[in-house]
Order: C-alpha cells, then sequence, then structure tokens
C-alpha cells in the first residue's frame, strides 16, 4: 500500500543534538510526507474510478456477475478507508499550520519523532493511546 513505498521515499528525520521539538524543519518534514501520501492516496482514488469504468462489463454467468459485484464492494470499500485517510491527513496539515502539530490532544504531551514518522496523522502520544484502545476493549467485552 501507499505506507510502504512512503517510509522508501522519505528517511527517518533524525534530529540535532538540542535542537526543538517541532521546529520549522520539523514541520516541513512531516508536511512533505502528508502530502506526498495524500498526492498517492489521491491517484489510487483516480485510477481506481477509471478502471472500474472501463471494466464496467455485464456477465450472463450469475457466478461471474457475483464475482464482478464482490470484487467492486471490495474496491470501494478499501476507496472508501483512503478517503477516511485522506480527511485525516487534511486535519493533520490544519494541524501543522496552527501550530497543533505533533503534540498530545489528551494530555498536551510531546508524541515523539519516532512515533509520527510510523503514523504522521497520530493525534494521541503512546500512553494515551494506549489508555484509549484498553477502554475500547472494555467497553467491547
Amino acid at each position: 500500500m501507499a505506507d510502504e513505498s512512503l517510509h522508501k521515499q522519505f528517511p527517518p528525520y533524525v534530529p540535532k543534538k538540542g535542537e526543538e521539538y517541532m521546529n520549522d524543519k520539523q514541520l516541513e518534514h512531516f508536511r512533505t510526507i502528508l502530502d506526498s501520501l495524500k498526492q498517492e492516496l489521491m491517484e489510487d482514488i483516480e485510477r481506481t474510478v477509471h478502471t472500474m469504468q472501463d471494466e464496467a462489463t455485464v456477465f450472463a454467468d450469475p457466478n461471474d456477475r457475483a464475482s464482478q459485484e464482490s470484487d467492486i464492494a471490495l474496491e470501494l470499500r478499501n476507496r472508501d478507508r483512503e478517503r477516511k485517510l485522506i480527511k485525516k491527513i487534511d486535519e493533520t496539515l490544519d494541524r501543522i499550520r496552527e501550530g497543533e502539530y505533533g503534540y498530545c490532544d489528551s494530555c498536551g504531551v510531546e508524541i515523539g519523532l519516532k512515533r509520527l514518522e510510523a503514523r504522521p496523522t497520530a493525534t494521541l502520544c503512546i500512553d494515551c493511546k494506549t489508555l484509549e484502545e484498553m477502554r475500547e476493549r472494555q467497553v467491547a467485552k
């Protein structure tokens, strides 16, 4: 998927000793990653639309038709997930512009460069995210 090629394209940011957290260089690094990922996702969506239009075939065999409909449904589900990720990327780019990027929405501490490299759209530090997941599991039981 897009994430795999993204990490090869952008080496992790290595801060210099004493470098301020979320300085202009770091923000630009993450902005570039997010813009690239968004562009890649939008191209995938565009490609899917064209492919689905090109492959719109009416099969006489009900099994072939069912298989095609199943493939289309799966593809649309994947594109919907990508559309939601694009929305998250846009929200994250807004956070960068507003100077809120890199800080936990829940407790306000630094999220950390390594976590942001792994998930550039993260809004919670690892501790708050872990607590959130534990609460979700308890509610699900």
